[in-house]
C-alpha cells in the first residue's frame, strides 16, 4: 500500500454529529491490536468491524506516552506515538528510490519529489506545533531524556541563540523527527480513509490537561501557571471522595486561563483542529475541568488542600465552536461527581455525555448510570479503558451486589441464563442512549487479564492486546444479531 499517494477526501464526510442516530461502536486501543501499530490488523480490524455492522471504532490517544507508557501522560498534544508506526508498511511503501534501505526511509533520504512535496506541505500545514516538538524531542534525546525542567538553562528558557546552535548541531536527528512524525500522520490518515470507504467513522480522546514534560508547556510556558523555573506552582487532580480519602493528584500544570482567553484560546483552538483532522469525533477527558478544576497547591503531596477554581468553558467552547463551522464534534466525559454546572455546560453545547454501566449498581434509583436514567445524547458503555474488564467486574463483587445488578436485569427483561458479560453487553444495546461503545476484551468474554489500566498503579498498564484469531465470524454474527435486535 504507497502512503504517499495523495489522500481523496474521505467518502463519509465529517457532517455528522455525535448521537445523532444509534450506532454501535467498538473500543480497541492502537496497542491493543495484534501488531500494536498502524500495520495490516488495523485494516483486519476495520473490515471485521463492517462484517458485524458496527460503525464506531473508538481509540485512546494517539500522542507519544511519557515514561509509564500512559496516553494520558505525553511529550505532546498534537503528535503520534513512534511506536505505532509500521514498519512492515514502509517496506513495501514506493515513496523512495528502489535501492533505499529501511534506514534510508525511516530518516526520508533518497525521496521522490512527489514525497518532498507532501513533507513539505505537512510542515506547513503542522507549523504551529512541529518544529517545537521535533526540536524538544532531539534535545531530551540529547540530554538522556531527561524533563525540560532540568536541562540547561538557556535550553530550558529557550534561549534564541542556544536553540538556534543546537538546531544547526543536531539537524539531521530533528529532520528524522520531523519525516516520522510525516510517515505516521500519513499511516494514520490511510487507516481513517479506509474505514471511511466501508462507512466506519473514527472516535479520538483528548485529555484535558497535558504532562508537564511536554513540548506542549515547554513552547508556551506563558499558558500555563509556572514559576520562572518551569516548574508548575499548582497541579491538577480531583479532591477526596468515596474513592480515595486523600483525593487524586494528577501533578499536570494547570492551564493561565486568563492568558488564554486574553489570546482568544489559539492554543486550545489548534489543538482542536489537529484532532478533528485526525478523527470524526472527539471524547474531551475530564470535561468537568472546563467547568471548575480541582487546584492544589504544588508543594502539597495529596490533594486534599485543593480548591475548586472557575473556569471560561463557554467562552472556550464558543471559540471552538466558531472555527468548526457552528458544529462541535465533541462528546463530553462527565463522569464521577458531576454538579449542576457542568450538565448545564454540556447541554447548553449540545454535547453527549456519557453512562457507565459498572456504575450503575451501588446506589440507589436516582443513580444516573442506571438504564432507567440513561438519555439519548448519550454513549452507553459497560466500562471505559479505566475499569476492569466486565467479567473481571462481575468476579469481584460479592453475592449481595450480584443479586443487585441481576435485579435491575430482570427489570429489562434479561434472564439469569445470560452470563457475564453477555448480559451487560445486551443491556447496554438496549438502552436508548444513541451511541453504545463496548470495549473489545468485553466482547473477547474476558476475565481481568484483558484490563488496559488500573488507576493508581504504575507497571502492567496500557498494554493488553488480543489476537487475530479472536476476531471470529461467529462474534461478528453475534455482534451484528445484537445491533440488529436493537437498531443500532
Amino acid at each position: 500500500m504507497n502512503i504517499f499517494r495523495k489522500v481523496s477526501p474521505p467518502p463519509v464526510p465529517k457532517k455528522e454529529m455525535p448521537c445523532v442516530q444509534r450506532r454501535a461502536g467498538v473500543l480497541a486501543p492502537i496497542f491493543s491490536l495484534p501488531c500494536g501499530d498502524f500495520g495490516d490488523s488495523a485494516f483486519a480490524f476495520i473490515d471485521f468491524l463492517v462484517r458485524s455492522d458496527t460503525t464506531i471504532w473508538q481509540v485512546l490517544p494517539l500522542s507519544p506516552p511519557l515514561m509509564d507508557g500512559s496516553p494520558y501522560q505525553c511529550a505532546s498534544s498534537f503528535a503520534i506515538n513512534p511506536a505505532f508506526l509500521s514498519h512492515d508498511r514502509l517496506l513495501g511503501d514506493l515513496g523512495f528510490a528502489a535501492r533505499a534501505s529501511l534506514e534510508d526511509r525511516l530518516k526520508g533520504r533518497h525521496l521522490k519529489r512527489d514525497v518532498k512535496s507532501a513533507l513539505k506541505q505537512f510542515q506547513e500545514k503542522e507549523r504551529h506545533w512541529l518544529p517545537d516538538y521535533a526540536l524538544f524531542m532531539a534535545i531530551k534525546e540529547q540530554m538522556g531524556g531527561g524533563s525540560w525542567m532540568t536541562w540547561p538553562p538557556s535550553l530550558r528558557d529557550r534561549d534564541s541563540r542556544a536553540l538556534e546552535t543546537f538546531s544547526k548541531v543536531h539537524d539531521d536527528l530533528i529532520q528524522d523527527i520531523v519525516f516520522e512524525q510525516f510517515l505516521l500522520d500519513r499511516q494514520w490518515l490511510e487507516i481513517v480513509r479506509a474505514a471511511h470507504q466501508q462507512g466506519v467513522l473514527l472516535y479520538g480522546d483528548l485529555p484535558i490537561f497535558v504532562a508537564g514534560d511536554s513540548a506542549d508547556v515547554w513552547a508556551n510556558r506563558d499558558q500555563f501557571l509556572l514559576d520562572p523555573a518551569g516548574q508548575p506552582t499548582v497541579v491538577a487532580g480531583v479532591p477526596p471522595d468515596y474513592f480515595s480519602a486523600t483525593g487524586q493528584r494528577w501533578g499536570n500544570p494547570l492551564f493561565d486561563w486568563p492568558k488564554m482567553e486574553a489570546d482568544g484560546f489559539s492554543w486550545w483552538r489548534a489543538r482542536l483542529k489537529r484532532q478533528v483532522d485526525l478523527f470524526d469525533w472527539v471524547r474531551i477527558d475530564h470535561f468537568r475541568g472546563l467547568a471548575a478544576y480541582w487546584s492544589i497547591p504544588a508543594e502539597c503531596d495529596t490533594a486534599m488542600e485543593g480548591q475548586w477554581v472557575p473556569a471560561p468553558g463557554a467562552a472556550l467552547l464558543a471559540a471552538l465552536r466558531e472555527d468548526m463551522d457552528g458544529r462541535l464534534p465533541v462528546i463530553a466525559e462527565d463522569l464521577g461527581v458531576i454538579t449542576e454546572d457542568v450538565t448545564q455546560l454540556r447541554k447548553d453545547f449540545g454535547l453527549p455525555g456519557m453512562k457507565i454501566l459498572q456504575f450503575a449498581f451501588d446506589s440507589d434509583d436516582e443513580n444516573p448510570y442506571l438504564p432507567a436514567n440513561h438519555e439519548v445524547d448519550s454513549v452507553v458503555c459497560t466500562g471505559t479503558h479505566d475499569n476492569d474488564t466486565t467479567l473481571g467486574w462481575w468476579l469481584s463483587l460479592d453475592a449481595s451486589a450480584q443479586v443487585r445488578v441481576r435485579e435491575v436485569l430482570h427489570e429489562l427483561g434479561l434472564s439469569d441464563e445470560e452470563r457475564m458479560p453477555d448480559a451487560l453487553i445486551r443491556a447496554a444495546y438496549m438502552s436508548i442512549a444513541q451511541l453504545v461503545v463496548i470495549p473489545i476484551a468485553d466482547w473477547l468474554g474476558c476475565d481481568s487479564s484483558g484490563r488496559i489500566n488500573t488507576p493508581g498503579t504504575a507497571t502492567g498498564n496500557w498494554i493488553w492486546q488480543f489476537s487475530s484469531s479472536d476476531l471470529t465470524d461467529e462474534l461478528a454474527v453475534r455482534m451484528a444479531a445484537l445491533g440488529e435486535e436493537n437498531r443500532r
